[in-house]
């Protein structure tokens, strides 16, 4: 896929990324950088650097979380990149630290954001019962 702007490549918006990794092998490490690179690269950002946290007992202010606070301070920062909400933490964790960016005046960018279970709208379950009709053709043409 080429570059939107311009049909050439221009440097983006700089953004870091932030990857919870406890327990993970380095091909997922490896795995999860490219995605966020690729995402980086589809929506014409630059990726300028992964903070990784490692500790599961890691509370809000890690020293990976704290290096990424440092540099959301710099000019033209543009926000943070995670693959999804979870890598902030647990969901108490990951409240406080989206707010934490918030106030950095960043931008938190999923790669994956989580929806809500949609319940089956009426039409994809009538699809799915045989009303009595079809049911009574399928018997006489046997």
């Amino acid at each position: 896929m080429e570059p939107l702007t311009e049909h050439r490549l221009v440097s983006g918006p700089v953004v870091y990324g932030f990857l919870r990794l406890v327990r993970v092998s380095e091909a997922r490490q490896e795995a999860l950088v490219a995605s966020l690179a690729e995402y980086c690269r589809s929506h014409e950002l630059e990726l300028s650097g992964v903070f990784t946290e490692r500790e599961a007992s890691a509370g809000p202010s890690s020293a990976a979380f704290t290096g990424l606070l440092d540099v959301l301070a710099l000019p033209d920062v543009y926000g943070v990149l995670a693959p999804a909400a979870s890598h902030l933490g647990p969901k108490a964790i990951a409240a406080e630290r989206g707010r934490r960016i918030e106030a950095a005046g960043s931008r938190l960018l999923l790669v994956r954001r989580s929806h809500p279970a949609c319940p089956p709208t009426a039409s994809s379950t009538a699809a799915r019962r045989h009303s009595p009709e079809t049911t009574r053709l399928l018997e006489t043409e046997s």
